[in-house]
């Protein structure tokens, strides 16, 4: 009987196997690896452009904060408007109007009919003189 540990396996020696691979140029290999991840190429180019619309400068984010400067900016003007509105017909009862003429003699200069005696006291906070009066 042989005993499996006194066995020996006799391997035969290796042989050479040559291969007949064509070389191939720089070109060549870069076209074929190309060709094989072109697929992912795709992915990442859209993948980069997608960022660049939400993130970029032109970007869904940047127009949004734009609209909302915007908004901002529309509000500041609608309130100057009103403002100024305010203010032109101010300057025209101030030019054309008697009883704001003479509202603006006694508040700002003191100015009493003849006979009138002025008391000068402390404003309530709060109130504005003639323009409180005007309805």
């Amino acid at each position: 009987m042989d005993d499996p540990m006194n066995r020996r396996v006799s391997n035969p020696p290796p042989q050479k196997i040559e291969a007949t691979i064509p070389r191939q140029s720089f070109a060549e290999q870069l076209s074929a690896f190309c060709r094989r991840n072109l697929y992912w190429f795709l992915i990442a180019g859209f993948v980069l452009l997608l960022l660049q619309d939400i993130f970029g400068t032109h970007g869904v984010l940047a127009m949004r904060r734009s609209q909302a400067e915007a908004r901002k900016i529309q509000q500041e003007i609608n309130q100057l408007d009103a403002e100024n509105k305010k203010l032109q017909n101010h300057v025209k009862d101030l030019k054309t109007d008697p009883s704001t003429i003479e509202c603006v003699a006694r508040e700002d200069f003191a100015l009493a009919r003849p006979g009138e005696l002025i008391f000068k006291t402390q404003p309530k906070p709060g109130s504005q003189g003639c323009s409180a009066m005007k309805p």
